[in-house]
């Protein structure tokens, strides 16, 4: 059965430029795209001052507004301040029958979290991690290593797996440390491996000329058919990355 998914980092709902509301926009965007499983980043749980400001702001969570009827929700809070608070989300088409959010900051100045879900899909379970990293490059590495802790303690090693998520990784030295440590592929060099020579993950970021690749879907115990970055409109006026669409087999 083929599994489709996508990652994206939501930008709390806003446009990039002027903070404009865009929630309503992403939730007619992601129901035409259709997807089994939405691994979503900064993702509004609460903020009660645009919520007074904006006439149309959902009364819900974006990851309760966003899921609709037609998909369950999981949601870590990683980022807490006055007027409310966001982070993780996984929006599934199919039970999720646990989740955990595990708070790895790096330091007190970024919160953030990874949001470990495990959905079950015709009598499998999917182990799901959704992944917001750090900005710094030192604190990625020991938040990548946070990841795989989890990952050896929660997961079997014959479950399906599923890392999605913004890296903030640019420069790709997060794929050597868990390709060796979790035998996960990334879905683009694993398509493109036999056609470049190096080749490098997707360009997401900034969306309206994306010249760097900051998200990732990695996966492991799956056949990869297909992926791609999803541009133009809609996509270009709802926030400030790309977001990344694969079609996954379950083998």
């Amino acid at each position: 059965m083929i599994l489709n998914i996508a990652t994206y980092n939501i930008h709390k709902g806003v446009s990039w430029f002027r903070q404009q509301p865009r929630i309503h926009g992403l939730r007619n965007a992601l129901n035409k795209l259709d997807v089994d499983l939405l691994f979503l980043q900064e993702v509004q749980g609460q903020h009660t001052e645009r919520a007074a400001r904006h006439a149309h702001w959902p009364a819900q969570g974006q990851h309760e507004f966003l899921a609709g009827d037609r998909h369950q929700a999981a949601y870590g809070q990683n980022a807490n301040y006055r007027h409310g608070h966001h982070g993780n989300a996984l929006l599934s088409r199919f039970p999720i029958l646990h989740s955990k959010n595990q708070d790895v900051s790096d330091h007190r100045f970024e919160e953030r979290g990874i949001l470990h879900c495990v959905v079950r899909m015709q009598e499998q379970d999917i182990h799901c991690y959704v992944v917001h990293l750090g900005l710094f490059s030192a604190g990625r590495r020991r938040q990548a290593m946070q990841l795989i802790s989890m990952i050896r303690a929660t997961t079997p090693d014959q479950a399906p797996l599923v890392i999605a998520g913004d890296f903030n990784d640019w420069q790709n030295h997060l794929s050597v440390i868990l390709r060796k440590e979790l035998g996960v592929q990334e879905v683009f060099d694993h398509l493109n491996a036999h056609t470049i020579r190096n080749p490098k993950a997707a360009l997401t970021f900034p969306v309206g000329a994306p010249f760097l690749a900051l998200d990732r879907i990695y996966v492991r115990g799956m056949k990869i058919n297909s992926a791609s970055v999803l541009q133009g409109a809609p996509w270009s006026g709802l926030s400030d990355h790309a977001p990344l669409l694969a079609a996954l087999e379950l083998r």
